[in-house]
């Protein structure tokens, strides 16, 4: 049988607009009291009913993360940093997942529509249309990696072009001249700008594009082996490979270990979003370093601050600046 919130109050000898002042945490209530009532709540194995809460705080504490995947140690570490962030201000976080194409991502709108205070939402799919016709009017979004215009929602964007031109630039300046590049999903916006990233560091550098260099990957690990097998059949054969993330890196690491071809003396081997084992394959992998926790944890510091300001606050566009990981993989020492 469940507890109500009148027994509690009966029992702590305190009136129930107190028991509910203590677990909203709205209005003045003594220390003492305060202690008494959730000592008596937690003899009494009482806890509050969400439902019934919602309606009267017209809050839910929960903040909603929604993700293209959840799978490997990116997604992994965009939820810690989203999560510890929530926790810290006192929210839980609710995750879902998989949702590549519109119809998924309407459906899982509809699904957090009431049941979070604000949204996180990384979809290479999404457009402004989509969101406005599937969300309250003024529910506080923050939007990942995603590309929308006007200013209807705060965004926080990688700069994947950035990375992409600095880490082709290094390959050229180790002295390779035919870089091959395991590109990510067509149509996602990260894949993209690091494409474009990679061509305008070849073109600047007066190196001539080749659509046979650039080979077609799906960011896991086995398109990046399969990319190695079409890469080392390639003449004259590249010197380098440059993976459009480390999963795919990974992949084409181990293709390259069955193979028998040696890295970097070989054949160099880079990737991008430095996730953390990178530091620990053998050879060390040089990657692009995105602070990947942080992109959780920042995004989740302003879906708190709109909630906080009501929706009402300017829309802010920033993007998260990235920097080199230098390590074996590339030639560089272990050290660095």
């Amino acid at each position: 049988m469940r507890i109500t919130i009148k027994e509690v109050a009966k029992k702590a000898a305190v009136s129930t607009a107190t028991v509910s002042r203590v677990f909203n945490n709205t209005g003045p209530v003594e220390a003492k009291t305060r202690q008494r009532v959730l000592t008596t709540a937690k003899k009494l194995r009482y806890t509050p009913n969400a439902a019934g809460r919602s309606l009267s705080t017209k809050r839910t504490d929960a903040l909603g993360l929604l993700l293209p995947d959840i799978y490997g140690e990116f997604f992994s570490e965009v939820i810690r940093g989203a999560d510890q962030t929530a926790q810290q201000n006192r929210y839980h976080l609710l995750v879902s997942s998989s949702h590549n194409h519109r119809e998924e991502i309407e459906a899982a709108l509809r699904v957090m529509s009431g049941r979070v205070d604000g949204l996180i939402l990384m979809s290479p799919q999404i457009d402004a249309q989509t969101l406005k016709s599937n969300l309250p009017l003024n529910l506080p979004v923050v939007l990942l990696n995603c590309f929308v215009d006007g200013v209807s929602f705060d965004s926080l964007n990688i700069d994947n072009f950035g990375g992409a031109y600095q880490m082709t630039r290094h390959l050229i300046q180790h002295g390779h001249q035919c870089v091959a590049l395991i590109k990510g999903n067509a149509g996602n916006l990260d894949a993209d700008e690091r494409f474009r990233g990679y061509r305008q560091a070849l073109q600047e550098n007066h190196i001539a594009a080749s659509e046979a260099l650039e080979i077609s990957g799906s960011f896991s690990e086995e398109s990046g082996y399969d990319a190695v097998k079409k890469i080392l059949a390639l003449t004259p054969r590249p010197t380098a490979i440059f993976a459009s993330n480390d999963s795919m890196a990974i992949g084409a690491l181990g293709a390259l270990r069955e193979l028998g071809v040696a890295i970097p003396s070989a054949m160099a081997l880079v990737g991008f979003d430095d996730i953390p084992i990178a530091r620990f394959l053998s050879p060390t992998l040089t990657s692009v370093r995105v602070s990947i926790h942080e992109l959780g944890a920042l995004a989740t510091q302003k879906l708190v601050h709109a909630i906080r300001e009501k929706n009402h606050h300017a829309k802010q566009h920033a993007v998260i600046p990235t920097s080199l990981a230098l390590r074996e993989s590339c030639g560089c020492p272990k050290s660095n």
